[in-house]
């Protein structure tokens, strides 16, 4: 025993060493190993036997990824196959191509099997099935004989066969086919053709037509007679349910089901189909009535249930019913997934399916069924486990999930490794740094399978744990309360039976870092700026890092509206906080950091500010001139509140107003108050302020809207005027008095007035509130008589007051004369001057308030006149703005307040000719020793155009000063004028016709030197670069 133990021990030793240089290899390869993962898996196939004479020959798709790449196996039926060269078996890389077919030996279910190093994979399984369909063996079938009315059963019995058919049938001869109607029926499942009601027409005969989807042949059954009987017709009988759909259907997730449902009788019957419990019928549901088929694609678990079919004539009614079962076929929901482990170590891997019906599990290693043969290998409800892995336990592992409807696979691999400690990639770190007082843990995790033993040592010397120091279960090396003698270098030492390693650090400990700043509670005032202060004491070795929180939120410094600024420096934290505002009350947390501690301290900031807006405006009580208010005091902002301010807003002020309160001043212990001096039935919304010793708080929330009740109104109309108006009227105007004074509903006026020196009063009610003018007519009224007059106002309340009485005149007569000596005479192209003698000025009867003048071209009507009107006893006008040339007709009317009078003759009189439209050109000037001298061409005016008499010459000192205007009959004139300015000059001709077109503006600079000239044709304005040019030009001339 003891030899075999040793060489079991040597050879374990062996493949240890084998795995870690392969391993090895691998890396310095630079290559990434792989287990072997279908890519491609085959799937079943029927393979049509009439095509056996073309093509022989299926091919299995498989394909696999892995590295070192797979190879393939197949088996049929669960046995290997063994392709060999010349066999009808070959392999096309994991493909399986099967020539020279034969359905007797070659059907049945493949596996594609593929293998690499790692281990071996199954594919799902996949079917080989022939498809095929025979001759009809009988070659005549007896007649049928049935009376009219009668239903009948044609058979069709197909043929031999092997894959999906579908049927129809032929009548007489080719190509009539049997159309299914409500009458007549062809059962996809049996072929059987079905006759509700044989009528005379039916007499014929009736061919099966039976057609594989497979392979596409068709054939033809024996023809069969269908005679009527001569003894009589059929009489009604109720229907007799010959096509019907089994008692239970399984039906497949997702797939589409097809019920029949036929009956025989007289008359025919009628198909309905319904759900038994109730359920009315999902939209994809497609019910064919006349043809008694039903069908449900993409069945789910909701269309499961009983389905009734229900036929139905006049003699009575019957029906079937079949329960549609659902099941899905295995779909995994929890993967095994590759997994490495250490030997000796325990594996677990789930696999879960969902199903219908639930699926059952079995576990597969390298290709082969797993029979848990050991103890320690376990397979409970789909969950495999392995307890002590062992070298030999290293494959690739499968998962199969199935029920009667189907399986799945899942495929995962495991690796069992044994490595001697290695430090190579978890290295101790070089420097830990901890605090003095503090803890540490310093890890040590090597690589290592299976687990060893652990230790440490301090310099040279083992470490030995008590009260302060331990190692962990997990090897880390744990120090409490930290000294300056635990400083130094610490070393972990791994073992396990393949090896050893050790991996070392230095840890170093500093002084610990505390803010020497008390925790504090600091007031301040809105408005105000503050320094939050944050003191430490640390080792200088170290770096300090400083955070601050407000509200157990990070500040971030340089946003927040620029009210945080750090302060403090290098050394200490401290902060500024400017304008405060009332947000930022609350908590600030100093947070210092360095690379081996951290510390906090908290500060409390108090926010003094005014009051918040109170809360719960109610109005209590409202008269026609009061509104009792209360509310609830805002938040004070840590200062008592003093007084509180009401405001009100009504849809016809001007935003919110101040409002007079009993008490006058409203203290900040008293929660109600009275609004006094307010309009009558006005609507009112109230608000209040509250103040305290930093100011004055936001306005509350606005109260409920409030009317204040109605009273009598009180304020007269304004401007009580009038006047004017037709013959026999006097006209009373006012001004409407406002909706916020007239107290209340129903308001309107009473206009009073009387002959002046009667003694009754006559009254007149206007009701709309909207009215500012009242006319009463009566034709004793003579013209431009006085009146006393006075307005009132009333509501529903009852009548107000009436306003002052003025005295109004009643309408007055137009003027009953036209004014004489009327005359004309041209000033221009574009103006008349029009003169008249007045009609006598008085305050008679018929005043005269002005005059009308009305005028037209010679070739319009006097309808489309202009009209210009004067005011008082002038006797002259001019008429401006007319057409040059042209010849106008002119009357001149008196008129007053009642109209105008009778028009004066019409006199005529016709403009003169336009003015040049030509402006002056070529215009030139020099300047020298204070003076300009222009000269320019002389304009030419054209044949309808007036001559040109002389020229104005307009100067001004810069763009925004009065001109100058100098007239002269010549083409040149000379202004005296100083040349340390500036000038702009215009030049303009003008005649009898007015002024013509001007010439363009000329800009003359300021002169530097003696001489300087220019012209209109090439500067309009000089820039600065001119102005040097033409102070060269001067000096040149010298």
């Amino acid at each position: 025993m003891r030899v075999d133990f040793d060489s079991t021990k040597v050879k374990m030793k062996l493949l240890w060493k084998l795995l870690v240089l392969q391993s090895f290899l691998g890396c310095l390869a630079g290559k990434t190993l792989q287990s072997p993962v279908f890519t491609k898996q085959p799937g079943s196939i029927v393979f049509p036997v009439d095509s056996m004479e073309k093509s022989r020959e299926v091919v299995f798709s498989c394909e696999a990824h892995g590295d070192p790449p797979p190879f393939y196996r197949w088996k049929l039926n669960g046995s290997l196959l063994n392709p060999k060269p010349g066999s009808h078996h070959s392999l096309s890389g994991g493909n399986l191509r099967i020539n020279h077919l034969n359905k007797d030996e070659d059907a049945g279910t493949y596996q594609c099997l593929a293998s690499n190093s790692f281990g071996t994979i199954v594919s799902r399984e996949a079917s080989l099935t022939f498809a095929y369909l025979e001759n009809f063996k009988t070659h005549k079938r007896s007649s049928v004989s049935v009376r009219e009315g009668q239903g009948v059963v044609l058979l069709c019995g197909p043929p031999p066969h092997s894959g999906a058919l579908t049927f129809s049938w032929i009548f007489n001869e080719y190509p009539s086919f049997v159309k299914q109607d409500s009458r007549r029926f062809v059962s996809q499942e049996t072929g059987n053709l079905y006759i509700a009601k044989v009528e005379p027409s039916d007499v014929g005969n009736y061919t099966c037509v039976v057609t594989n989807t497979v392979t596409k042949t068709r054939v033809q059954g024996p023809p069969t007679p269908l005679i009527l009987r001569n003894d009589g017709v059929m009489g009604e009988y109720e229907p007799k349910i010959e096509v019907q759909f089994p008692e239970i259907v399984q039906v497949a997730k997702g797939s589409t089901v097809r019920l029949e449902c036929f009956a025989l009788g007289n008359p025919v019957p009628s198909i309905s189909w319904h759900r038994v419990d109730g359920v009315p019928f999902a939209r994809k549901v497609d019910v064919r009535k006349t043809s008694g088929v039903m069908e449900i694609p993409y069945f789910q678990q909701e269309d499961a249930g009983t389905y009734e079919c229900v036929a139905e004539n006049t003699k009575g009614r019957n029906s079937v019913q079949g329960k549609l079962s659902f099941f899905a076929s295995p779909q995994l929901i929890e993967k095994p997934q590759d997994v490495q482990k250490a030997i000796d170590d325990t594996l677990l891997w789930e696999c879960k399916a969902t199903g219908k019906p639930k699926p059952s599990y079995r576990w597969m290693k390298n290709g082969e069924n797993l029979e848990p043969t050991e103890e320690r290998v376990q397979v409970i409800n789909g969950a495999l486990s392995i307890t002590r892995l062992a070298l030999s336990d290293i494959g690739m592992y499968q998962c199969v999930a199935g029920n009667k409807y189907g399986e799945v696979y899942s495929n995962a691999q495991l690796r069992v490794i044994a490595v001697a400690p290695d430090f190579s990639q978890t290295q101790l770190k070089s420097h830990t740094l901890v605090k003095e007082g503090g803890d540490v843990l310093i890890e040590c995790k090597p690589k290592m399978s299976p687990r060893g033993m652990i230790s440490w040592r301090k310099g040279n010397d083992a470490l030995r744990e008590n009260s302060r120091i331990a190692i962990l279960e997990i090897g880390s090396l744990r120090i409490s309360n930290v000294t300056k003698s635990d400083a130094g270098t610490y070393t972990c030492v791994a073992r396990n039976q393949f090896g050893e390693a050790s991996s070392s650090g230095n840890m170093l400990v500093k002084e610990p870092t505390i803010i020497t700043t008390a925790p504090n509670t600091l007031d301040v005032t809105v408005g105000e700026s503050i320094i939050l202060p944050c003191q430490v004491s640390y080792d200088p070795s170290l770096e300090l890092k400083f955070t601050w929180f407000f509200n157990e939120q990070l500040i971030h410094f340089g946003s927040h509206g620029g009210y945080f600024e750090k302060v403090g420096g290098h050394s200490a934290g401290d902060i500024m906080i400017r304008n405060i505002q009332l947000r930022h009350a609350g908590k600030y947390t100093c947070a210092v950091q360095t690379k081996v501690d951290s510390s906090s301290i908290a500060t409390d900031l108090i926010v003094r500010g005014p009051p918040g807006p109170p809360t719960s405006i109610h109005v209590e009580e409202i008269t026609d001139t009061t509104a009792t208010l209360s509310w609830r005091p805002g938040p004070d902002n840590h200062s008592p509140i003093t007084a509180y301010t009401i405001q009100a807003r009504t849809p016809f002020s001007l935003g919110w107003q101040a409002v007079s309160t009993v008490p006058e001043v409203v203290v900040g212990s008293h929660l109600t108050a009275t609004v006094i001096e307010l309009n009558p039935w006005v609507e009112y919304e109230f608000r209040v302020l509250a103040s305290n010793a930093v100011g004055t708080g936001e306005p509350s929330k606005p109260s409920k809207k409030a009317r204040t009740k109605e009273t009598v109104p009180k304020v007269t109309p304004a401007n009580v005027n009038g006047g004017g108006g037709s013959r026999s009227e006097l006209v009373i105007t006012w001004e409407p008095v406002p909706e916020e004074l007239q107290n209340g509903a129903g308001f309107g006026y009473v206009v009073a007035f009387r002959p002046f020196g009667a003694t009754g009063w006559m009254q007149a009610a206007v009701p709309s509130p909207e009215a500012c003018k009242y006319v009463f007519k009566n034709e004793t009224i003579l013209p431009f008589s006085p009146f006393q007059v006075k307005v009132g106002v009333y509501n529903n309340k009852g009548e107000g007051p009436f306003g002052p009485v003025v005295t109004i005149y009643s309408a007055e007569e137009e003027p009953g004369r036209a004014p004489s000596r009327l005359r004309a005479k041209s000033l221009s192209a574009f103006d008349v001057e029009v003169s008249w003698k007045a009609l006598p000025w008085s305050t008679s009867k018929k005043r005269v308030l002005g005059y009308e003048l009305r005028y037209w071209e010679k070739n319009e009507k006097e309808d489309t006149a202009s009209v210009l009107r004067t005011v008082g006893n002038r006797t002259l006008a001019i008429i401006q703005g007319l057409k040059g040339s042209t010849t106008y007709y002119i009357t001149v009317r008196a008129y007053n307040t009642a109209g105008t009078g009778p028009p004066s003759p019409a006199v005529n009189v016709t403009t003169k000719k336009p003015p040049p439209s030509q402006p002056p050109s070529k215009v030139m000037w020099n300047a020298s020793n204070s003076k300009i001298i222009l000269n320019w061409e002389q304009v030419k005016p054209l044949e309808n155009e007036s001559e040109v008499m002389g020229y104005k010459v307009l100067y001004k000192r810069n763009q925004f000063s009065r001109p100058s205007i100098m007239e002269t009959n010549t083409t040149s004139v000379e202004l005296s004028l100083p040349m340390d300015e500036e000038y702009i000059i215009q030049i303009r001709p003008f005649g009898e016709g007015g002024e013509g077109s001007s010439s363009r503006q000329i800009t003359i600079p300021k002169i530097a030197g003696p001489n300087a000239i220019g012209s209109a044709s090439s500067v309009s304005t000089l820039s600065a670069l001119s102005t040097i040019v033409l102070s060269l030009t001067a000096r040149t001339s010298l």
